[in-house]
């Protein structure tokens, strides 16, 4: 049994808590910290947990406490980290890791540093459709991976801190980005390097001084792009969706707004419906495990045996850490209306990747284009000559 402490009784730490100590988990919270009294003593109360405080610290350094789970605001990542470092505790840690990349390099340093376990909860990567889907592409069943973009669109987060540009360090590309960014790149292959970014981002709906809506192209070494596309502006709940395009396939992934759950209700008797669902009456997408559905219950496995056998998690501080550089040149990019660069001091992957050329010989003189049974019987061939680079067309 994993004993933790759980730093933030809000949102996503009641989601988390739902998870570790859902299903008849052998994991329990041995203590919990919030900046309030009373939600401390409230969280406490919901989930049983023995000791709570508003003193973050004394939460860490519970003599009972093996492994720390953060849910705070952002600003807040990096103190926490550096308390676990100090009372030598494994440490979990919400997306993203940082609000920049130079705060998440300090954490990815100070971790690897105190020699500590260390742990990325990007959910997204660990639903049960994602995993399918990332099964499939690396046995090769989509060939070269040419296209992978990710979405994820609501009508904006639901505490306060979110809209707050110093403690959030962004808005929608930080706080959604980060999860698109990660489902693309592990896609295209972890271990290849994002050289660069052309962004758009703008504030079109909500009164806050950071991004509400932005659209991103990251180019990686391999010639394959990712793209993400998020929004805090988006009706009709949440949106995820994936699509993955290779030399030989395709996956589209529908993981939230369309479940194949439909229900239609006057609103009667309803309540809660799904994570960030804007309605309680017409047709409505009701999820059946929102836990399982979004990772959290696939994630915290990973974590967990991931310690107990002494290997490093799918996800690290280093996966958050290139996250948030990538997500750094997305803000600069939307700054420039350039490309930017993407900036890595730690890179841990393949170096000098060429992009790879695919042609296929028809035979000595041509290469084939396309070929393709028409409407009318025939096969029509689009050859190219390799000497002259002319193309033709041939009907068989």
């Amino acid at each position: 049994m994993a004993k933790i402490a759980m730093l933030g009784s809000g949102f996503i730490g009641r989601f988390y808590a739902d998870s570790l100590q859902g299903q008849r988990s052998r994991d329990k919270i041995v203590s919990i910290y919030s900046r309030r009294e009373e939600s401390a003593k409230k969280f406490a109360e919901d989930y049983n947990v023995a000791h709570w405080t508003t003193e973050m610290e004394a939460a860490v350094s519970q003599p009972d406490v093996e492994v720390v789970c953060i849910s705070l605001p952002n600003n807040l990542h990096e103190a926490a980290v550096n308390l676990c470092c100090k009372h030598k505790k494994a440490v979990i840690c919400t997306k993203p890791l940082g609000r920049n990349a130079q705060e998440a390099k300090r954490m990815l340093e100070a971790v690897e540093k105190a020699g500590i376990f260390h742990g990325y909860l990007e959910d997204l990567v660990y639903t049960p459709k994602f995993s399918k889907a990332l099964q499939s592409v690396q046995a090769g069943a989509l060939g070269r991976i040419l296209w992978a973009k990710s979405r994820e669109t609501h009508p904006g987060p639901h505490s306060e801190w979110f809209w707050d540009k110093e403690q959030a360090g962004g808005g929608c590309i930080l706080d959604l980005g980060c999860h698109c960014v990660e489902i693309a790149r592990s896609f295209i292959g972890k271990d290849i390097k994002p050289v660069e970014v052309m962004c758009w981002a703008d504030t079109q709906v909500k009164p806050i001084d950071a991004e509400d809506h932005a659209i991103g192209l990251v180019k990686y070494e391999n010639g394959a792009i990712g793209q993400f596309e998020v929004s805090w502006t988006f009706r009709g709940g949440l949106d995820l969706r994936d699509e993955v395009m290779g030399t030989e396939g395709t996956i589209w992934l529908n993981s939230f707004l369309r479940t194949g759950f439909d229900m239609f209700t006057t609103g009667k008797g309803a309540d809660y419906v799904a994570e960030k669902a804007e309605s309680n009456s017409g047709w409505l997408f009701p999820v059946g495990d929102e836990l399982n559905e979004l990772g959290y219950n696939h994630m915290f496995t990973d974590m967990f045996n991931a310690m107990e056998n002494n290997t490093p998690a799918r996800e690290t501080f280093y996966d958050g850490y290139v996250v948030n550089a990538i997500l750094d040149a997305a803000y600069k990019s939307a700054a420039t209306k350039q490309w930017e660069p993407v900036q890595l001091d730690i890179w841990r992957g393949l170096e000098g990747v060429s992009k790879t050329k695919t042609l296929t010989d028809y035979n000595d003189q041509y290469y084939l284009v396309k070929e393709e049974m028409t409407h009318f019987g025939a096969k029509k061939l689009i050859l190219k000559d390799k000497v002259t680079g002319s193309i033709i067309e041939r009907t068989e």
